[in-house]
């Protein structure tokens, strides 16, 4: 009997269903010599403390470095604590009896790193030392799922991808347990501070963002506007210059040469600069960059989105949700043409798609190079119907990217005319001369948000136009925005470093903090733990989060470069680097930060008085 075995339920029964298996069993289903059989995602996690001997909160046990950890099975909460979860243990009991019999293993939980990791947990915690192949699959599409079967891998492909998953594990076992306990030791142990080697960090970001914004203060600041009219086109140029002294402003106020001072023509036009400029469609979605968009569009949080995008994956609608690449390769190019005439009756993107027929498309997302475990997320052309309003959203968020990826390059034409009257001003305008991938949601030019002229006319140097209206403006000086989830995912994925440029943050993603599939739970762990709160669409900390930060901001478990460093090195540890020496410099990171934080501490208690935060989390 050939066992196979998936993430979860639905997808143990939806392989079962492509196969024709349809005898359900206890925690299986069997038929047509396959047994298809689930875990609940992770079954098993690293023993906690108590499991090596560590008994209690004490000083004296750290920093905790077990010599060989141990796995445990998954627990859940009760009137007596926290007990082993007995459907977990009844599940691992089937897969064991199923291991048992198998002529043949396949794992089929999601191809990644976090889904060999619950199977390789599953495989050394029953003992089990038989072979077993790997099924690697970018979509749940039937075809995509036999194809799969008709190509499994050798399971030692994935070792390095295991053994990247368990430093992962392990350090952050290392570093949550061991800050977590020294930072709530040293505070009096009235209250759990949880820490971690990537929750922190993040944490301190919000932090620092939300302080820094607190004690802003704005600057006054004087601008000169003036209007012009050309053949009745009326447009508008600003001062080249700030003016922080009124008086000044004001005696350069009075030499601008405007009609109603007598100057029919006070405006001297010194230089014309129109530059095209060629905007290329942006790159295909990865979970993290589709994240950012729902965000900004619909409010979905991070966890709402890839709950959505992992529904629509699992009804074979996309390809895989939780990748971190935003490119294809070739083989799947050549596909491209005839997913998008699949689209050509789309409500909103129909004729984009029939357009896109008859054109070259663009290459820019196709870099088999740039492609990790997986491809960035696609349609797969299985038809949608009947979804619900939020998978839709998502749905055409994911479709309407893909027309726009391979689309042509919007044509701009951007103009800046330079104007002397007393002082020396400055008029924008773009106008935009071929929509092409813009024209598919047809939403705001970025470029154009600022600009006080949709267009400009037509003028020379030399000439002199009309200034209708003169105006002395009063600004201030404003702080950065509060982060919300979507600019939170996005300094995540450069650890603070704010760049714009898409291929360059993407550039940077293996050293980013997180990676795109967990970058949602630590935003879900920071708000489980008090430490932030959702205020509309921000991300703001709470008083106990700023308590943490303030004690922590300086110290290595807070520095988002530092923590990037280590996710770039799981990515080479993938690659096939050492192991021994990773977990050689987190141990060395280990006891450096618990005892930092066991000085820091004493700072803590004070604070935790002073703002009477004694709930235990």
């Amino acid at each position: 009997m050939k066992i196979v075995i998936a993430e979860k339920p639905s997808v143990g029964r939806e392989l079962a269903k492509v196969f024709g298996a349809t005898t359900r069993k206890d925690g299986y289903i069997e038929g047509k010599g396959y047994s298809f059989t689930w875990a609940f995602g992770h079954l098993l996690q690293l023993a906690p403390p108590q499991d090596y001997g560590f008994i209690g909160w004490r000083r004296q046990h750290l920093p905790m470095l077990p010599a060989k950890f141990k796995l445990a099975i998954r627990k859940i909460k009760t009137k007596d604590g926290f007990v082993e979860d007995p459907a977990v243990r009844k599940q691992l009991d089937t897969i064991k009896k199923l291991f048992d019999e198998a002529t043949e293993i396949i794992v089929a939980t999601d191809a990644g790193r976090e889904g060999e990791l619950i199977f390789r947990y599953i495989y050394y915690y029953l003992k089990c030392k038989k072979p077993f192949k790997r099924l690697w699959i970018s979509s749940q599409t039937d075809e995509a799922i036999k194809d799969g079967f008709r190509n499994l891998k050798p399971g030692t492909d994935y070792d390095t991808l295991f053994n990247s998953a368990h430093c992962r594990s392990e350090s952050d076992w290392l570093v949550g347990m061991n800050a977590t306990q020294a930072l709530s030791i040293s505070a009096g142990n009235r209250t759990v501070l949880s820490l971690g080697r990537v929750q922190t960090p993040t944490l301190a970001m919000i932090c620092a963002r939300f302080l820094e914004i607190k004690n802003f203060v704005p600057q006054t600041y004087y601008q000169l506007s003036i209007l012009l009219v050309k053949d009745e086109q009326v447009f508008k140029a600003v001062s080249t210059t700030n003016y922080k002294d009124k008086e000044e402003a004001e005696k350069l106020f009075a030499l601008v040469e405007d009609v109603a001072s007598g100057f029919p023509n006070g405006g001297n036009i010194t230089a014309v600069e129109a530059k095209p400029r060629k905007e290329p469609p942006p790159l295909l979605h990865d979970l993290s960059s589709l994240q950012q968009e729902a965000n900004k569009k619909k409010g979905y949080t991070a966890d709402q989105t890839l709950g959505i995008l992992q529904n629509l994956y699992e009804s074979k609608l996309v390809s895989y949700p939780r990748t971190g690449s935003r490119y294809i390769g070739d083989d799947v190019f050549a596909g491209v043409p005839n997913l998008i005439s699949k689209f050509t009756n789309h409500p909103d993107f129909g004729k984009q798609a029939q357009f896109l027929q008859t054109i070259k498309l663009n290459k820019r997302s196709v870099n088999a190079k740039k492609v990790t475990d997986h491809h960035a997320v696609l349609p797969t052309g299985v038809e949608a119907y009947g979804l619900s309003s939020d998978r839709q959203a998502i749905y055409d968020m994911v479709v309407g990217r893909m027309i726009e990826a391979f689309h042509q390059e919007c044509l701009k034409e951007i103009t800046k005319i330079t104007i002397q009257s007393g002082l020396t001003f400055l008029a924008n305008g773009t106008v935009i001369r071929s929509a092409g991938w813009r024209a598919v949601f047809n939403e705001t030019d970025e470029d154009k948000k600022d600009e006080d002229n949709a267009a400009l006319p037509k003028v020379v140097v030399g000439e002199q136009l009309p200034i209708t209206e003169k105006s002395l403006l009063e600004k201030q000086t404003k702080p950065k925005a509060m982060y919300n989830e979507a600019s939170l995912l996005k300094s995540l994925e450069t650890c603070g470093k704010e760049i714009e440029d898409e291929e360059l943050r993407y550039a940077m993603k293996d050293s980013g903090l997180g990676t795109p599939a967990t970058r949602a739970s630590i935003i879900e762990t920071l708000i489980t733990r008090t430490y932030i709160t959702r205020e509309k669409r921000n991300l703001v900390p709470t008083a106990k989060g700023l308590v943490v930060y303030e004690v922590v901001k300086d110290k290595q478990i807070a520095q988002a470069e530092l923590t990037g460093q280590w996710e770039k090195r799981l990515e080479e540890i993938r690659s096939g680097s050492s192991v021994k020496d990773f977990k050689s410099e987190i141990t060395e990171y280990t006891k450096m930060i618990t005892n930092e934080l066991l000085i820091a501490g004493a700072t803590i208690s004070g604070k935790l008085e002073e703002n009477k935060l004694e709930i235990v989390s």
